[in-house]
């Protein structure tokens, strides 16, 4: 197809662009750490591709042109919205259980982004949503982030990441030398290791739905035997978290499993790994409505994290029905 039918023909332009479009959504994600970002950033750049194809010269591949356009469209949005956090951004973890907190509302939470290909490979060979690894980008400004996903994950030369970010090739490397340093410290590849399973592996998926019967039979041992002893529980949009194994019991038997009457849970997969869909019900035999997409990082057979998104509109994200009966 030649490139002045693609300027003239959108709806050929969409079909060349279709099988692109969940890898650039990946991309959009990992850049701003929200799903409905990328949604939004993702539409805009293809937009602006459409409307710039004239200064697309054939120079470089289709690909390469959509990756440049919505890299600079996210950096763009980084650049007015900042950076996404986790409750552990905010402060120290919680000595105690906080019964009743407010949500709080001024700070921009990093997201889970559902399903996630092949977490059984490194980083850099595949499309990298693991959590921690999302997480740790958010600690990068964006141009740096933007290099390291373009050369690590993506495959891009030094030369094209330059000529993407309007930038030298020496400006490059020393974004990739920064950027590695700082996801090196948030994220130990020994961590990054352990936690990427294969998630057809059935222990894990025994481990998922281990942590999801627990919830629904309110069974506070069978959940605590699952975890890890440096294990940390978050919630955003709540800012209070906890960490090790004392401090995760007393609020996993006083709060989901103590104050919530009643749990319906369904396993899934988000950033990669394997997740726990929560619905919440004023009793049993009453309708249940999405609570939460709860994260569960792994160290070897036993959960080591837990990340409670508590967000009903979730849950159209995972293509899960909001209530169950």
């Amino acid at each position: 197809m030649s490139e002045d039918v693609l300027r003239t023909d959108e709806a050929e332009f969409n079909r060349v662009v279709e099988p692109l479009r969940r890898e650039l959504h990946a991309h959009c994600y990992r850049m701003l750490g929200s799903t409905h970002d990328a949604d939004d950033a993702l539409q805009d750049a293809l937009l602006r591709a459409w409307r710039g194809l004239a200064r697309f010269e054939g120079r470089s591949s289709m690909r390469t042109w959509l990756y440049t356009v919505a890299t600079r469209t996210c950096l763009d949005v980084a650049a007015a919205r900042g950076k996404r956090a986790l409750p552990m951004d905010l402060g120290p973890s919680s000595e105690r259980v906080v019964i009743e907190e407010a949500p709080v509302t001024e700070v921009a939470w990093l997201g889970p982004y559902p399903g996630g290909s092949r977490p059984d490979v490194r980083y850099e060979q595949r499309e990298a949503v693991e959590l921690a690894f999302v997480a740790a980008l958010q600690h990068l400004p964006g141009n740096q982030r933007a290099a390291l996903l373009l050369f690590d994950v993506l495959g891009f030369s030094a030369a094209e990441i330059a000529s993407t970010m309007d930038t030298s090739v020496a400006a490059v490397t020393s974004a990739l030398q920064r950027a590695r340093a700082i996801v090196a410290e948030k994220v130990p590849p020994s961590d990054r290791q352990q936690t990427l399973r294969k998630l057809d592996d059935p222990r894990v998926r025994e481990i998922a739905a281990g942590f999801a019967s627990a919830l629904d039979r309110g069974d506070a041992d069978a959940l605590v035997a699952l975890l890890t002893e440096d294990v940390t529980w978050s919630m955003p949009p709540f800012a209070h978290w906890y960490r090790g194994i004392e401090a995760v019991s007393r609020f996993a038997v006083e709060v989901p499993i103590g104050r919530c009457p009643s749990w319906r849970t369904e396993v899934v997969t988000a950033n990669g790994q394997p997740a726990v869909a929560c619905y919440l019900g004023e009793a049993a035999d009453a309708v249940h409505h999405g609570w939460s997409i709860n994260v569960l990082s792994l160290r070897g057979d036993r959960i080591r994290e837990i990340t409670s998104f508590i967000d009903a509109d979730l849950f159209a994200k995972f293509d899960l029905p909001p209530t169950k009966p």
